[in-house]
């Protein structure tokens, strides 16, 4: 790299690390698993960091198919992990602590204008990402379903804008990187109070 001192660049360096890993950390204080994600190249034919040729979704997926036992809450492990990996974008499974409704933007910013207490709140690109306490284990399992799968209550259905990740899913967490430049950002950052009612934040979502 011409014309830019050792010293500026070691710096630079530095302060990557610690921004997605502070963040993770603090996720952990709040009890919120997270994992290793993939994240965009901005050079060469590529667009994703991990190794699958002509990855369907670049930069917005775990690097391990076996996510769902490796997202831990374990501080030193997540250390190690963003060491080696200080770019990695964060993944954090749902369906554990919290669910996410996963809306377009638009429809998302003019709910939180109409909402007291949203909870925790993101924009991911051209979504908005509503943090709300997970429904846990139903008897009924009708009324769980992973967004995945192409089955949804009617409230669902009849908004096809709208994705509700809880088991067997996950989100981006601030502050990945996006395809195309941006980062995932909170509007409302989690402040550690309960997550708000998923059913109630769906009312607001479906109206």
């Amino acid at each position: 790299m011409v014309g830019v001192p050792l010293a500026r660049r070691s710096k630079r360096r530095a302060h990557r690390i610690p921004h997605r890993l502070e963040a993770v950390v603090e996720y952990a204080r709040l009890g919120w698993a997270s994992c290793l994600g993939a994240h965009p190249l901005r050079e060469g034919q590529r667009a994703c960091s991990c190794d699958r040729v002509g990855c369907p979704d670049p930069g917005a997926h775990p690097l391990s198919p076996a996510w769902r036992m490796q997202a831990t809450t374990d501080t030193a492990q997540l250390t190690r992990w963003w060491e080696q990996e200080p770019e990695a974008n964060v993944i954090l499974p749902t369906g554990r602590v919290f669910d996410v409704f996963d809306v377009p933007a638009e429809l998302g910013m003019t709910a939180l204008t109409s909402m007291e207490s949203p909870g925790p709140v993101a924009a991911s690109g051209d979504r908005v990402l509503f943090f709300v306490a997970t429904r846990g284990n139903p008897e009924d399992e009708d009324e769980w379903w992973t967004s995945s799968i192409d089955h949804a209550p009617e409230t669902i259905e009849s908004n096809p804008g709208l994705r509700w990740h809880c088991r067997d899913s996950y989100v981006m967490a601030p502050p990945s990187s996006l395809v195309g430049g941006g980062t995932v950002r909170w509007l409302r950052a989690p402040d550690g109070r309960p997550l708000p009612d998923p059913l109630r934040v769906l009312d607001v979502l479906a109206d």
